[in-house]
């Protein structure tokens, strides 16, 4: 579908349904220094640059005392992909101008323990260029394969995933067909790939058996297996960005396309949002396209990036939030009928905290808090914050952003962001992985650069975080054109990193190495009834840690929950075995496991430092202690 001025003016008037006439009148037109361009009377249609609302940076107010700021994070990140055997470059887009803004999204990646040998994988997406390339030189997703030594070996050729090429976006892990392997999902610009682990080191493209063939060109995005009729199997939410057709989309000079007087990719404003789209697994291996039925077209000219899939009011079911870039952020509520209704305004997760829409871009689900209830926290476009939403279990989040503390940044652009309990305390870090859209903004006078460094935020257990970022390690601070990252312990010494997918760059591999030799424990799911990856199960873990809190008081009564979810942060994948960091704790004293399935499972009195393999009913599938690659 050809963008028109008729596209534009519907995606505002949705946006003044909750605005005031001024307010929509400053997106239309920005306010020169954050998007200049010129009055929309001398644009062509379609002739709009990215709108991002713009916030203030300001430190958090005084909150109550806490027991670890001030102190050292005993924490560094340091960059080992070189060492690692990760010298893939990910090609995406023009490397110093983009015509379109399909060449900005860049890619997801996934930690992926495909081959269960308890070593975590790595599985790369990767993009394309306008120009194309001649047979033999296309760039392909690529596969590697942990050698237990804290290296990586490439496994694509031979392993099915190598033939799959194109505008590669975001990668989701789930066992869609319940046989004991998780599979891999892919979104495309064009057609989507849904790869059947074959339990042999092998995939199988499977998309067309599956039923997950589209019958038009689509800008697939974020994806996500959840169990939504909680049947035991494994749907799949799959995000639309824009409807995109370059042949009659405005190049730049056409359209006075700017980003503070520079000429860029026109975009997303004046452009036709994509729809969303819901399948149905039917339980044969195949899928059904249910998404108007299920409500997933109940609000349009939204631009979805990522999502995530889980319980966010309490109920039992799984809802869907998206991160949509320039719109208000949608969250679907699950209706326990087979539909949803967006009710993001009416939660309070919509909107900036004075009622703006943002340009989302990433998002995480954790009980930052432990209160037991699931917070999210988002990623916005450069000029703004983050958003951290704080669930108060009515159905409602208050914004938290400024009280938290993650009001302090403004200036760089987030795409990738995951809580993560970085020093294993028990508490929920966030770490941000941040880079400007447009490599544009290179050697010009503007306060940007398209490669940036990344914010750390540690958790002070008083309900705000304290910025570290410049005190943790060379793999934080060094600048990157950094879009996915995944979280997970990938060479199993029992602290949590993270790979970071850049544009036309090749990987970061930011090893934890930590100085602190504080308990923890690893959990992941086996289902039965429930479908077999464990996906929308809630672990409670509860052991006595003796991390002071607020007064100084240990935080013995104070649980931590994780629901199991195949996506997290901007368009990735992260470990399916579940980290609870344990502080000073000696055992754990209880695991409870709600199952989506409705079973609910307990285990006592465990040892720390473990990973726990458990099956539906109670069963200890596996209790070992992880023997760490050596640091090279």
């Amino acid at each position: 579908m050809a963008f028109s001025r008729r596209g534009f003016l519907k995606s505002l008037s949705r946006t003044a349904l909750v605005l005031s006439l001024e307010d929509v009148l400053s997106l239309a037109w920005p306010a020169l220094g954050q998007q200049a361009q010129q009055p929309a009377a001398q644009q062509k249609p379609g002739g709009s640059a990215r709108q991002s609302y713009s916030a203030e940076s300001r430190p958090a107010p005084k909150g109550s005392a806490s027991p670890v700021s001030g102190t050292p994070l005993g924490v560094q990140f340091v960059d080992v992909a070189k060492d690692a055997g990760l010298n893939v470059e990910t090609i995406f887009g023009g490397e110093h101008r983009n015509k379109y803004l399909l060449e900005t999204t860049g890619c997801g990646v996934a930690f992926f323990d495909y081959d269960q040998d308890d070593w975590l994988d790595i599985f790369l997406v990767n993009g394309w260029r306008l120009e194309g390339f001649s047979k033999g030189k296309e760039p392909y997703s690529h596969l590697f394969k942990n050698n237990r030594d804290g290296t990586f070996t490439d496994v694509t050729i031979g392993s099915g995933l190598e033939h799959k090429t194109g505008w590669g976006q975001a990668c989701c892990v789930g066992d869609y067909n319940n046989d004991g392997w998780n599979d891999l999902f892919v979104s495309y610009y064009g057609q989507n790939a849904l790869f059947r682990n074959n339990g042999n080191g092998k995939f199988t493209d499977v998309t067309k058996e599956a039923g997950l063939l589209q019958d038009r060109l689509r800008w697939n995005s974020g994806c996500s297996f959840l169990d939504y009729d909680k049947d035991g199997n494994l749907d799949l939410f799959v995000g639309n960005y824009i409807d995109l057709d370059l042949k009659t989309t405005p190049k730049p000079e056409e359209a006075n396309c700017t980003y503070k007087g520079i000429i860029v990719a026109c975009g997303p404003p004046g452009l036709d949002g994509g729809k969303n789209l819901l399948y149905h697994n039917n339980g044969d291996g195949t899928f059904r396209d249910v998404s108007e039925k299920a409500g997933m077209w109940g609000t349009l000219g939204t631009y979805a990036l990522s999502c995530a899939a889980v319980d966010l009011d309490g109920d039992g079911w799984p809802d869907i939030y998206v991160a949509n870039d320039s719109t208000s952020a949608t969250l679907y509520i699950n209706q326990k009928d087979g539909t949803f209704k967006d009710q993001a305004i009416e939660a309070g997760v919509a909107y900036s905290p004075d009622g703006k829409p943002q340009a989302g871009m990433g998002v995480s689900i954790g009980d930052f808090n432990r209160d037991g209830l699931p917070d999210i926290v988002k990623t916005n476009f450069a000029g703004d914050t983050d958003s951290l939403y704080m669930n108060l279990g009515d159905g409602s989040f208050d914004d938290r952003t400024y009280q938290a503390g993650l009001g302090v940044n403004t200036r760089l652009l987030g795409w990738g962001i995951s809580f993560m309990d970085i020093d294993n305390d028990g508490w929920l870090d966030i770490l941000v992985a941040n880079g400007h859209v447009y490599p544009e903004v290179d050697g010009t006078q503007v306060d940007a650069a398209y490669a940036e460094r990344k914010y750390l935020y540690r958790n002070l257990r008083n309900g705000q975080f304290e910025d570290l970022s410049m005190s943790g390690g060379a793999g934080i601070t060094t600048d990157a054109k950094a879009r996915g990252f995944a979280v997970g312990d990938f060479d199993n010494d029992g602290d949590q990193d993270a790979v970071v997918n850049c544009v036309n760059a090749v990987p970061q591999l930011l090893r934890c190495d930590s100085s602190l030799n504080r308990s923890w424990i690893k959990i992941r799911l086996v289902g039965v009834k429930s479908n077999r990856t464990g996906i929308g199960a809630k672990i409670r873990v509860v052991a006595q840690t003796g991390s002071p809190v607020l007064s100084g008081k240990p935080d013995a009564a104070l649980a931590q929950i994780e629901e199991v979810r195949s996506s997290n942060g901007y368009y990735s994948s992260s470990d399916l075995r579940y980290h609870f960091g344990l502080n000073e704790a000696k055992k754990v004293d209880l695991v409870e496991i709600r199952w989506p399935s409705g079973v609910v499972d307990t285990l006592k009195d465990l040892d720390v430092n473990r990973l726990y393999v458990i099956q539906e009913g109670g069963k200890l599938l596996k209790n070992e202690a992880l023997k760490p690659a050596k640091k090279r």
